[in-house]
């Protein structure tokens, strides 16, 4: 392979990993690497600054409570389009604070409310425990998101890497089980959707490039999710039907391939699609903004995508 592009920023940000030495997440155990990992987020990503309204609370699970946190940057909404964001993490790290300056940030370019949910996580919860909460929260809000102060006639699920899955997930089941109200739009951030091929960008970025075949292979071993269950490999239960969706990529990403195939798949399905893939970046680009700056512009082109994608039926907030 010829050596690919990467941005300034992106390597800097590779060059200081290398020289910090750590042990790689791998050789951790699950509360090593989330302790290890929200201190190295709080250290790439930006601040989440003052927004009108940060408030948590309980959604009702299958197997107990799910923990919420809407973000807000009016203090007051009319009912309209409601964000549902899932956080990623390989399933197993990850929560509401280390995704916080981000879905402050959506709140913000998007101008709706959003709604991040803290499903629960593997390996305490394993497959298909996230999956089932994360569905049963975009039910609950699809319903009764009245009772936070922000009434939903339209969900918009969102997404990064584990996340993105749990959103296409809801998308299909909410889908083909329509809810009190229906998904408007679909917006995925380097979406995983089965397993990572051994080939392609699953082989031409799996070192040296943040996200490894070693931390991948972990995340599974955690996570066990099983193959032939459509909540593993998305494509099972199929495309068709699907909302409009904007996915965005990272060209020196292992799942980058995920993505591309994701958006043909939509496309040939007759979907509105828009892809766009940041050059030059890395997985994990939208929680590493304070070290990779120009990230902030990929998530910006991600939500006028998104925003274009909600188009005139978009509801006014």
């Amino acid at each position: 392979m010829t050596k690919p592009f990467v941005r300034p920023d992106v390597a800097a940000l590779l060059a200081l990993i290398d020289a910090a030495e750590r042990p790689p997440m791998h050789t951790l155990d699950a509360p090593e690497a989330r302790a290890g990992s929200n201190a190295a987020r709080a250290l790439m990503e930006v601040d989440q600054g003052e927004l009108a309204v940060v408030r948590d609370f309980n959604i009702p699970g299958p197997a107990g409570p799910i923990g919420a946190r809407l973000f807000d940057a009016s203090a007051t909404r009319e009912a309209g389009d409601l964000i549902v964001y899932y956080h990623g993490g390989g399933f197993v790290i990850g929560d509401l604070d280390s995704h916080g300056p981000l879905c402050a940030d959506l709140s913000r370019m998007m101008e709706l409310p959003v709604v991040s949910v803290d499903y629960r996580l593997a390996p305490e919860h394993p497959f298909p425990a996230g999956p089932d909460a994360a569905i049963a929260a975009a039910r609950w809000l699809a319903a009764y998101s009245g009772e936070i102060g922000r009434a939903a006639k339209r969900l918009v699920v969102m997404g990064d890497s584990a996340g993105a899955n749990l959103a296409l997930l809801a998308a299909i089941d909410l889908r083909d089980e329509p809810a009190a109200v229906p998904v408007a739009a679909q917006g995925l951030i380097y979406p995983v959707t089965g397993p990572v091929a051994m080939g392609g960008s699953g082989a031409d970025f799996a070192e040296g490039y943040f996200l490894t075949r070693p931390l991948m292979d972990w995340f599974d071993g955690h996570y066990a999710p099983r193959l032939g269950d459509w909540r593993h490999e998305t494509h099972l239960r199929g495309y068709a039907g699907l909302p409009p969706t904007a996915i965005i990529t990272a060209s020196l990403d292992p799942l980058r391939d995920q993505g591309r195939a994701l958006a043909a798949a939509l496309a040939i399905e007759g979907i509105e699609t828009s892809y766009l893939e940041a050059q030059g970046n890395i997985h994990g680009f939208a929680t590493m903004r304070r070290l990779v700056p120009s990230a902030h512009r990929d998530i910006e082109r991600h939500c006028e995508a998104l925003k274009m994608l909600l188009g005139d039926g978009r509801e006014e907030s």
